[in-house]
């Protein structure tokens, strides 16, 4: 367990980033300084920088940059993708317009469904390079509320989906609409009340669960929620 400030943030691992090729990929301004240097982020240091977006110390450029950097992590293509969804919008007022309904205290179902539909829509806030996960992603470190239970953002993204039941309401391994994303949301939701947990440490279960392939479990098995929550809670 990590804490950020009163927050208590259950990180999986950190991501590792090449600092240097980001600063150099990206537009001065996009850079977040409390970003640490050290080359590794994890998810508490992008939900400080979500934390400074929704107080206005932090812009919505780099709150995109932050969140990126953890989402791709090593790979070597991340600061160039970042580079063209940032071009695309200059001011950061694309992306601020598509998150003015998630940054208030406590984002419901309807303002999360009418962020990833902005964020998709290509007529609204849609930004080149920014797919259903990273949008995901973006709300996520956005939206997420600790310690209030309820439907929370949640990050989707393919190795997620491979790991949900039918019932979760994901019917396909990616370009997910709104409602598939609510409905796992809700799932998700479900299973945290159930079991007494944050609603993104099933999340994360699910994702350990998939990257551990856990002896047993075949393609097209259900994943035993409650096993991988206490997986996931068992490792430092």
């Amino acid at each position: 367990m990590q804490v950020t400030g009163d927050v208590m943030v259950s990180d999986e691992v950190p991501v590792a980033v090449r600092v240097d090729r980001w600063r150099r990929g990206l537009p001065p301004d996009a850079w977040p300084d409390s970003l640490p240097s050290t080359g590794v982020i994890w998810r508490r240091d992008a939900f400080a920088v979500a934390e400074a977006y929704r107080a206005g110390s932090a812009s919505a450029r780099q709150l995109l940059a932050a969140v990126l950097a953890w989402a791709y992590g090593p790979i070597g293509y991340g600061p160039w993708r970042a580079a063209r969804s940032l071009a695309a919008d200059p001011q950061g007022t694309r992306l601020a317009y598509a998150l003015e309904g998630v940054s208030g205290p406590t984002p419901d179902d309807v303002a999360l469904g009418r962020a990833y539909r902005r964020l998709r829509d290509p007529d609204q806030a849609r930004l080149p390079w920014l797919g259903p996960g990273l949008v995901t992603k973006v709300l996520y470190f956005v939206g997420y509320r600790r310690g209030v239970g309820g439907v929370q953002p949640l990050v989707l993204d393919r190795v997620v989906a491979s790991r949900l039941p039918a019932k979760a309401g994901v019917h396909r391994p990616n370009g997910w609409s709104a409602e598939e994303w609510l409905a796992y949301l809700r799932w998700a939701a479900e299973q945290a009340n159930s079991h007494g947990v944050e609603a993104d440490a099933v999340e994360m279960a699910l994702r350990r669960g998939a990257e551990a392939l856990v002896e047993g479990v075949e393609v097209g098995d259900e994943p035993d929620v409650p096993g991988l929550v206490r997986l996931v809670h068992q490792c430092p």
